[in-house]
């Protein structure tokens, strides 16, 4: 694995991490709705958000850390200076372990440590972020398209309904939703991206 990028305002990041030795993080509709929830509460009061998928094991963000000032504006978020930007992604996390290891009767790590986060600076990246974390149901198996898969943002791109989402700044990477639903059907070999992010040596 790639050493950590260390996460800075107003930068974009492919934040992604799984469950500890590849265990289960989500077993039922609950945990997944439970754990958007919680990201709300955490995370989309520091960071816009532009694509998002929750798997079984394993999930993937791409985010942009909002501002200093207007973070630091915030009541319950003065602290968040400098390196400190990465405690509400702990709070989430350890929030959500708390919750699911009460449910299920365990106890112990849920997620690996620390998560795992990329830089972005690069229009190609954003855009190949973007299909990756939504076609990543599709590389695993459990769909043939992007569409037929509840737990990403692929559906809220392409929908009318309010959303905290970045929708038209997404669409907008692909000049429009045609081209945004066209890029998301063709084939690509993930090798070389999943290499960039550090998943493989």
């Amino acid at each position: 694995m790639q050493q950590l990028e260390e996460l800075t305002y107003q930068k974009f990041y492919h934040i992604f991490n799984r469950g500890i030795n590849g265990c289960d993080l989500f077993k039922t509709k609950d945990n997944y709705e439970h754990f958007l929830n919680l990201y709300d509460n955490h995370i989309s009061p520091i960071a816009d958000t532009f694509a998002w998928v929750l798997m079984k094991n394993h999930f993937h963000l791409l985010v942009k850390i909002k501002n200093e000032e207007d973070i630091l504006n915030l009541e319950g978020f003065e602290n968040l200076r400098g390196l400190k930007i990465y405690q509400p992604f702990s709070n989430l996390f350890n929030a959500y372990a708390k919750a699911f290891n009460k449910r299920y009767h365990r106890t112990g790590s849920l997620f690996e440590h620390p998560f795992h986060r990329k830089l972005i600076d690069e229009v190609e990246y954003f855009k190949r972020a973007i299909i990756y974390i939504h076609n990543n149901p599709v590389h695993h198996g459990f769909t043939e398209y992007a569409m037929d898969y509840p737990w990403s943002s692929y559906l809220t791109c392409i929908s009318v309904k309010p959303t905290h989402l970045k929708r038209d700044e997404v669409i907008g990477w692909f000049d429009n939703e045609a081209n945004f639903k066209s890029a998301h059907n063709d084939q690509e070999d993930v090798t070389d991206f999943e290499k960039w992010l550090g998943l493989h040596p």
